[in-house]
């Protein structure tokens, strides 16, 4: 019997005025050859809400700095399983969008784990993400990209699928 530790996260869906979303490149320390895409985020500090830990999440892996008020509301949440480091986690994640002109990404502010498994970034479009064999996070992103940025929203949106 798997034992997960629980865990609360928040995402950002940042997409630039082409439709393209960021992903970052990264892979599992306890299985570096589990490589794979995922969104800007990750998990919440003690007392933290979904908006404040998605803006600090944001800030420190793009450098781009926004207020809770300015994320709004989010436009998807889940609850996925997965291990990282030898960790099993069960997350319950809320996803935040953000639509930019175009943004030129900063990660200085990668903490140290950051640093030793993030292998790069891009941006995908939706397109691109249906056509690939590359491995990503959410895996309905072209899904859930085509629902939030089509107008259609709602928190409430039942999610799935696994994540890294």
């Amino acid at each position: 019997m798997t034992v997960y530790t629980p865990r609360r996260a928040a995402r950002v869906l940042l997409v630039d005025a082409t439709g393209r979303v960021l992903l970052f490149a990264g892979f599992d320390p306890a299985r570096p050859e589990h490589r794979y895409w995922f969104t800007p985020g990750g998990g919440l500090d003690p007392g933290e809400s979904p908006a404040a830990g998605a803006a600090r999440e944001l800030a420190e892996e793009t450098g781009l700095r926004l207020t809770t008020a300015e994320l709004g509301e989010p436009v998807w949440q889940d609850t996925i399983e997965f291990p990282f480091d030898g960790v099993w986690y069960r997350q319950e994640q809320e996803f935040f969008l953000v639509r930019v002109p175009s943004w030129e990404v900063d990660t200085a502010g990668f903490n140290a784990i950051e640093q030793a498994t993030t292998t790069g970034h891009r941006w995908w479009s939706a397109a691109e993400l249906t056509e690939t064999d590359e491995r990503y996070y959410p895996s309905d992103l072209p899904g859930l990209l085509a629902r939030v940025l089509g107008g259609e929203s709602g928190g409430g949106l039942a999610g799935g699928g696994a994540s890294c």
